[in-house]
């Protein structure tokens, strides 16, 4: 895992482009490597520079939606970093309180990410818990998203290092 993290920062210092839509999961490997403070504030980074309302909000090439989808999911604080995985990993919610709403005809089923504290400073999740349980891990499954419920994130300033 060190060396994996190791390589990832080489490649953020000096190969990484994130106009480049291949390369998008990248930001969330560091959660692979068991240091998931680092998906925090590369996801918060590129979240907030990269991406603006308006014309030429993206800085990018905008193909079939991808950039925007890697926008909506990392301001959720999650992303699903392989295709056929039902596993998403944790970024850095960018809102105090976002839902999915998972059934048309059901208004009240959704799935509910709360962060509290979270700022432009407390982008570092301190802990989690989905559905009044602690997540000890910097993953959610598909399946608890669309069982509905609530994740909620404790933010603060300083990385936990101590959660991965």
């Amino acid at each position: 895992q060190e060396k994996f993290a190791e390589r990832l920062d080489e490649n953020f210092q000096s190969h990484y482009v994130h106009e480049n839509e291949p390369g998008h999961h990248y930001v969330y490997l560091y959660d692979y490597a068991a240091q998931p403070w680092k998906t925090q504030e590369k996801a918060r980074e590129y979240a907030t520079t990269k991406y603006r309302s308006g014309p030429g909000g993206l800085t990018g090439d905008e193909d079939c939606g991808q950039m925007s989808a890697w926008y909506i999911f990392s301001a959720l604080g999650f992303y699903p970093v392989s295709p056929g995985s039902d596993e998403y990993a944790i970024g850095s919610p960018l809102f105090a309180k976002a839902y999915i709403r998972l059934s048309p005809s059901d208004p009240d089923k959704r799935f509910e990410i709360i962060a509290h504290n979270v700022s432009g400073e407390n982008m570092y999740i301190q802990s989690a818990t989905l559905n009044g349980r602690p997540l000890l891990r910097p993953f959610l499954r598909h399946g608890d998203i669309i069982a509905g419920g609530s994740l909620v994130f404790e933010m603060g300033n300083q990385p936990n290092l101590q959660w991965k």
